[in-house]
């Protein structure tokens, strides 16, 4: 049956596609594969001899611009994977994608997988205090203004209590993760010029890297001290606690990594 197949891949690699998503890629006839809005440590070559099949991957621009002619076209008559690392639907874009097939009554299915929005869990943080997340730009992607936005939703969550899950940029075709000193740089200086004591040198924050992994890494620490560190681990993200339930606070020390 012709259909276009959202397959969830997971978190870390290859090695974290469910038997279902399994299942779905190796009874697709054409599969595709975008690794932009989330970083997987595999290759097309791991990914080929895991499904037996071969694949093409596809830029940002050919996943948001070019969906039409080139995934569309091929699903009006043939049955299309598409594999996405982490959860198909945290990334705006598939839901777009998925829209658009609709209104051609392309028959759509979804198959999800492991996500960075449930995995913080593994921090003790209560995925029930957490507010709305952000994402940490790029300086280029903004121009060179600062993402006071991104300051705001975490102003916002503090106020109420909430904690706050900053996602850091990604470049995949030029292979550039925005580091957690670089995000963390960015959130300083909006914060210098607003002197809002919202994210400052004194601010306690969460760095949960290679999530999904063997050996994630789990920091909870002061900002100053972790701006003297260079953490390279990828990807990561940034957690903004707000109030840290005493269970919270409990779990983090036992398992950080500093």
């Amino acid at each position: 049956m012709n259909a276009l197949y959202f397959i969830s891949i997971g978190l870390f690699d290859e090695k974290d596609m469910s038997l279902k998503a399994m299942e779905v890629a190796r009874e697709c006839d054409t599969l595709f594969a975008e690794f932009y809005t989330t970083k997987i440590n595999t290759t097309k070559e791991k990914l080929e001899k895991l499904i037996g099949k071969p694949i093409r991957f596809l830029s940002r621009k050919e996943v948001e611009e070019k969906y039409k002619e080139i995934i569309l076209n091929e699903a009006k008559t043939k049955k299309v994977g598409l594999l996405i690392g982490g959860d198909s639907f945290v990334a705006t874009s598939h839901i777009i994608l998925r829209s658009e097939a609709m209104k051609q009554n392309i028959l759509t299915k979804v198959i999800h997988g492991s996500s960075i929005i449930s995995a913080i869990a593994e921090t003790g943080l209560h995925i029930y205090r957490f507010g709305p997340c952000v994402t940490i730009p790029f300086p280029e992607k903004t121009k060179g203004k600062l993402p006071e936005s991104v300051y705001e939703v975490i102003k916002m969550n503090k106020s109420r209590g909430l904690h706050t899950l900053c996602l850091l940029d990604i470049v995949a075709e030029e292979e550039r993760y925005l580091t957690p000193n670089e995000a963390m740089k960015i959130l300083l200086e909006i914060e210098s010029k607003r002197k809002e004591n919202v994210f400052t040198d004194s601010s306690e924050i969460v760095v949960f890297s290679k999530v999904g992994s063997e050996k994630p890494l789990l920091i909870f620490d002061k900002v100053k001290n972790l701006m003297k560190k260079e953490i390279k681990e990828y990807p990561s993200v940034l957690i903004v606690p707000g109030t840290l339930h005493f269970t919270e606070k409990e779990y983090l020390m036992l398992t950080s990594t500093n």
